[in-house]
């Protein structure tokens, strides 16, 4: 465990607090915008202003990497000692678009400090989350005397995960030489509640298509042909009731194998959570729970696969009634994946599936868009033990732990770098993401500060690079 003591740290943090929200607050005053081509310059800005001042921060090696997008940046700070452990932190600085006239109360390119919170475009999602590890490393400093940090200390952050990190992958396999590491901190997340931090042990994976079908030649009466030929309008509906089964379990051949299960200790963890599930269901916006026999609500969108339509069209849309058979339908399929399968074998899985449902005099096109892979950290993993035990020192009370539901670019992380990743993010749900007068509890993101002071130390102290354990890059 870190011997660095808890009172150094929180002096330091508190004595330096007015300079680092200083510092974030210009920051979040760049509009960088990355799915506005208007905003590529405010982008190409913010990734040069975060590299300056990681320099200014002790960061030896700072770099502004370009891709066929929006730049990402890279930094280094090795440790003195050659056998510590390598750690990368992901996180994004771009940002979600934003405009007074969308709902905010202010500017959301101009922070505000009301009470407790800071009220900006990415002050949670995900500029401040990032920022707070500069001051967490200069307090690990501070604290413990030491010139380097106790890991060999790697940053990559994108600036495009706003706009579905299009070029990540190709950017990690590309560098991925100088990103190796034992372990990847993602500091793009959140926790449970402000009175209930988690952390987040993985995230499932995405794999979305679009099949296209096709019947008559063109539009066709439907009394004059109704009821003797195939309306692929009919098959697409068909098609997508025949997903699921009774059970509500996917009824594709092959969808669940490999899946790691669920294990009863983190079943029992999640019962522990406080979720009120009448309170999530007007969070969702839904009037009743519903899903895969045998699991709860959090098992389901934390740790199954699912299959959802997320939409379907064909024929005529118009007002009135148009008696036709349609020429063409469409349906759009997404499928969420957890640890264990694999989105190649899915996609085969769904493809051979849709095959054997067309009808005769049917045609169909299946089109996969870019996959993303599942990634889970096993409870009792070393690194993730560090986390809970840095964050928990830093909350003064015990760490419970979550999955997230969504997908997101760090299982390229996992699968290019072979390394597990470990979420670590002081976020709640209150915070907004993506919605106007977004903003971040001050006390939460300098918990986030304090976390980080512990991380290294434990990391370096509990799990060293060994022959027989990581390897350090």
């Amino acid at each position: 465990m870190s011997d660095t003591p808890d009172s150094a740290v929180r002096a330091y943090i508190e004595e330096h607090r007015a300079a680092f929200l200083d510092d974030l607050a210009e920051w979040l005053r760049i509009p960088s915008v990355s799915a506005q081509p208007e905003h590529a310059d405010d982008v190409r800005r913010s990734a040069h202003w975060l590299a300056d001042k990681l320099k200014q921060t002790g960061f030896p090696t700072t770099e502004v990497w370009e891709t066929a997008g929006a730049p990402a940046v890279f930094a280094e700070w090795p440790a003195a000692e050659p056998d510590a452990p390598t750690v990368l932190v992901y996180g994004h600085h771009d940002v979600q678009p934003a405009a007074r006239e969308d709902g905010w109360h202010t500017e959301p390119f101009e922070p505000v400090i009301d009470g407790n919170r800071l009220h900006a475009r990415g002050a949670a999602d995900d500029k401040g989350q990032v920022f707070f590890h500069t001051l967490g490393v200069r307090a690990h400093l501070a604290a413990t005397g030491r010139s380097t940090p106790a890991v060999h200390l790697k940053l990559l952050i994108e600036g495009e995960e706003e706009s579905g990190s299009p070029h990540f992958r190709a950017l990690v396999e590309e560098r991925a030489e100088r990103l190796a590491a034992d372990a990847v901190i993602v500091s793009d997340t959140g926790m449970w509640s402000e009175t209930t931090p988690t952390v987040c042990t993985g995230m499932r994976g995405l794999v979305e298509c679009e099949i296209d079908f096709t019947g008559p030649d063109q539009d066709i009466h439907s009394g004059s042909f109704g009821g003797a030929v195939p309306n692929p309008a009919t098959a697409a509906a068909r098609l997508a009731a025949a997903l699921h089964d009774e059970h509500a379990r996917v009824a594709i051949p092959g969808f669940y194998d490999g899946i790691v299960p669920l294990t009863d200790r983190e079943r029992e963890l999640f019962a522990e959570l406080p979720f009120d599930e009448q309170e999530w269901l007007r969070t969702a916006k839904s009037h009743a729970a519903q899903g895969e026999d045998g699991y709860s609500t959090l098992e389901r969108i934390w740790a199954r696969p699912t299959a959802e339509v997320n939409g379907m069209g064909g024929g005529y849309q118009g007002a009135g009634g148009k008696t036709i058979i349609p020429n063409s339908a469409f349906l759009k399929l997404s499928f969420r994946l957890v640890s264990g399968q694999q989105p190649a074998k899915v996609e085969q899985a769904v493809r051979d599936w849709v095959a054997r449902q067309i009808p005769a005099g049917i045609r169909h096109s299946i089109t996969f868009l870019g996959a993303t892979r599942p990634c889970l950290t096993p409870l009792d993993h070393p690194a993730l033990q560090s986390v809970s035990r840095a964050m928990g020192r830093a909350f003064e009370q015990p760490i419970r732990f979550t999955r997230e539901g969504g997908s997101g670019p760090a299982a390229d992380l996992q699968d290019v770098l072979d390394a597990p990743v470990l979420f670590l993010g002081i976020s709640v749900p209150s915070d907004g993401w993506h919605a106007p007068n977004e903003k971040v509890e001050l006390d939460l993101l300098l918990k986030g500060v304090e976390t980080t002071a512990y991380l290294w130390g434990d990391l370096a102290a509990t799990w060293p690079a060994t022959p027989e354990g990581p390897a350090s890059s």
